[in-house]
């Protein structure tokens, strides 16, 4: 029978007594003219279903009316196939590779509070080598009560941060705190925030090293090549590995604490010695003649510019995930405290002890102190640790990132060479040449001027911290349910959000051209991620103007274009990803596939239900309308009869071929057993 024929066919519903068997009831009017009438209930129910079951079996795409946007193309394009109903039933072997899986996990919680500290605390405490000179430019005198202020404003962060990785303790903070509370486009603004801190981390540090030993020997090269060097050893040391990069870290910390407590000792007994004289008269020349407003904004520019001291605390979040448990909070303590004593605390030595016009016409500050209070062999001594705090700076810059780059490959953003690491040392080599070379990029882009490269830092710090906050706001907006240890008050939430707005805005004041160079490289990596993420639909504009021009579709050289662009397209949107779904409430199934559609570049999707041997009533029919409703994605419902924990988790993500971070959830409550980070997937609704 030919298919017209085949399509002709009408099943009527069954008969009964109620209903007559006719599909349409006609009546006549007063005018004889002939009305149709809707069918009865039953009987369009009956032909909705017998032609959706059609459909299905026959392969039909499920939209044929809605014109096709493309000259050349039919709506078949669009059309992802139907999807399937189906129970599985995980082996052995995904078992087995799951425990493996979750062991790893576990082995990788190797830094304790004092490594992971060392990590992080080699940068925040090596700021004391470039923050004194440009706080003692715009404070003077006031240069310790600035570097005090801007400390204490870390007792806002802390709670902050320690609610936020309490609740979703997993690596590459901020990014993946604005993934499971907000849109992965809102996420990729942070990602490129952070690779550009990271990156600023990296490049001021190298330079300053340089710089600072440029100022106390003659080099046989420029400072630009001092600073390559830099980066090519840490390149090395980064390579080795988490574990063994921590322990030089923790090394270089354990110097650079003795020499400073060495400096310490010897400028307070300096100090005993000369009396206050000194201090006496550096504070009479420097507010000889200011007003009192003129003495506040010379505090409050100190305070915005001492903030540069403080960076490498938005570091530690990067690493979370690899941190013992319980040890976040003492590692925020840690890199707090030394800085609040230490930055403050060496100003005040520096203005006890040196005449102001020394202090304000020196580079290398705490040299001089050196010199002025033991001689010249202490001042070699700071001048040796400053070189190596200051390149240690430029490891935890490149771990950090390497973190965040390897998160962003999960996730799809990046491509999957990230991935790629050394097999003596798991360290992801791909991820850190890229982030050098990148560093490398941003350096000479400024013609390896320090003082570009530092404003530009001050800002991308500041708008990184300022994303904790904003970050915890949305968590407790979007995911309220989700289970914390602490929960700090929406006031200190507030009050981090006002400091960081008030201390951009007095950088911006001191010098414009900061916020400048902060927007060019910015909306620079912004640009990069909106093509990484959006390939399938930049690929599909390119498909529409070919098809717009005819004539491109006869040349010999371009008539194929066509053909792969298509194939392109067809290959990226068949990577899979998952929902893990508890419920069968249409409306919380539809909103999860929406995110997907909004959010991922894919026409698979697999809703993943785990059951004890009970599944929800409309479960399979709300799945076959949901599959209807979304054409251009292939929804498939599997039922796993088992317990929803991490080792069934990593046994289907095995199975399946699907990483766990695209394994998407609702938020879950506070009775919750496992940890979201041992979980490994993406928090997507409430």
């Amino acid at each position: 029978m030919r298919n017209s024929e085949k399509e002709s066919i009408s099943i009527a519903p069954p008969h009964s007594s109620e209903n007559p068997p006719s599909r349409t009831n006609y009546s006549r009017t007063n005018s004889d003219s002939l009305v149709a009438t809707p069918p009865l209930f039953n009987q369009s129910h009956f032909d909705i279903v017998l032609r959706r079951q059609r459909s299905r079996k026959e392969g039909k795409p499920k939209f044929t009316a809605v014109p096709s946007r493309f000259l050349n193309l039919t709506n078949d394009f669009e059309f992802a196939g139907w999807g399937s109903i189906s129970h599985l039933t995980l082996t052995p072997e995904d078992i087995c590779q799951s425990e493996v899986e979750l062991r790893l996990f576990l082995e990788q919680q190797v830094l304790g509070q004092f490594t992971a500290s060392a990590l992080a605390a080699n940068d925040i405490l090596g700021g004391v080598f470039y923050t004194l000179p440009s706080v003692v430019a715009v404070a003077g005198v006031y240069s310790p009560i600035s570097l005090f202020v801007a400390a204490l404003t870390l007792f806002l962060w802390r709670p902050v941060m320690e609610e936020l990785a309490s609740a979703l303790p997993i690596s590459g903070a901020p990014y993946t705190y604005l993934l499971n509370v907000s849109t992965k486009s809102v996420a990729l603004l942070g990602a490129a925030l952070l690779l550009l801190d990271f990156s600023a981390t990296a490049v001021v540090s190298a330079a300053t090293a340089a710089s600072y030993l440029a100022g106390e020997v003659s080099l046989p090269f420029p400072v630009y090549v001092g600073a390559a060097l830099v980066f090519v050893l840490f390149t090395f040391v980064s390579l080795s590995g988490l574990r063994e990069s921590a322990r030089v870290a923790t090394g270089i910390l354990a110097m650079h604490a003795v020499v400073m407590i060495t400096l310490i000792v010897a400028s307070v007994i300096a100090w005993g010695r000369g009396g206050m004289a000194q201090l006496s008269s550096n504070w009479s020349l420097g507010h000889v003649g200011l007003s009192p407003a003129a003495i506040a904004r010379q505090v409050f520019n100190g305070v915005c510019i001492g903030m540069l001291g403080l960076t490498g605390f938005e570091c530690a979040p990067a690493y979370t995930s690899k941190m013992k448990q319980n040890c976040y909070p003492k590692v925020l303590r840690n890199l707090h405290l030394p800085a609040l004593v230490l930055t403050s605390g060496m100003m005040l030595l520096v203005m006890a002890l040196l005449p102001l016009g020394v202090v304000e016409s020196g580079n290398n500050i705490l040299s001089l102190l050196a010199q002025r209070v033991a001689g010249r062999w202490l001042r070699i001594i700071v001048v040796v640790d400053a070189v190596v705090v200051l390149c240690a700076g430029v490891l935890t810059g490149i771990l950090s990132a390497c973190e965040l780059l390897v998160k962003l490959s999960c996730d799809r953003v990046l491509p999957g060479v990230f991935f790629a690491t050394v097999p003596a040392t798991g360290a992801p080599y791909v991820a850190v040449f890229s982030f050098i070379a990148f560093s490398a990029l941003i350096y000479a882009s400024t013609g390896a001027n320090l003082i570009v490269i530092s404003q530009m830092f001050t800002m991308v710090w500041l708008a990184v911290m300022a994303l904790f906050p904003v970050s915890l706001i949305l968590l407790r907006f979007s995911r309220p349910r989700l289970p914390r240890a602490s929960q700090c008050s929406l006031f200190v939430v507030a009050g981090a959000i006002s400091v960081t707005v008030t201390v951009a805005a007095g950088n911006v004041a001191i010098d414009p051209t900061i916020a400048g160079w902060f927007a060019l490289y910015l909306i620079i990596l912004l640009v990069l991620f909106f093509m990484s993420q959006n390939k399938v639909t930049i690929l599909r504009w390119i498909y529409w103007a070919y098809d717009q021009l005819p004539w491109l579709h006869r040349l010999q050289l371009t008539k194929g274009w066509g053909d792969g662009l298509i194939r392109r397209m067809r290959n990226l949107r068949r990577r899979e990803v998952c929902l893990l779904v508890k419920t069968d409430e249409i409306n919380s199934l539809f909103n999860m596939i929406l995110y997907v559609r909004h959010n991922e570049e894919t026409s698979c999707l697999k809703i993943v239900h785990f059951h004890s041997g009970v599944v929800p009533s409309e479960m399979e029919a709300n799945a076959k309308i949901l599959d209807e409703a979304f054409p251009e994605i292939t929804v498939d419902l599997m039922f796993i009869e088992g317990q929803f924990d991490p080792k069934n988790l990593a046994a289907l993500a095995h199975h399946l071929k699907i990483p766990r971070s695209l394994m998407f959830m609702s938020s879950p409550g506070p009775n919750f057993r496992y940890p979201v980070a041992e979980l490994g997937t993406r928090i997507i609704s409430l």
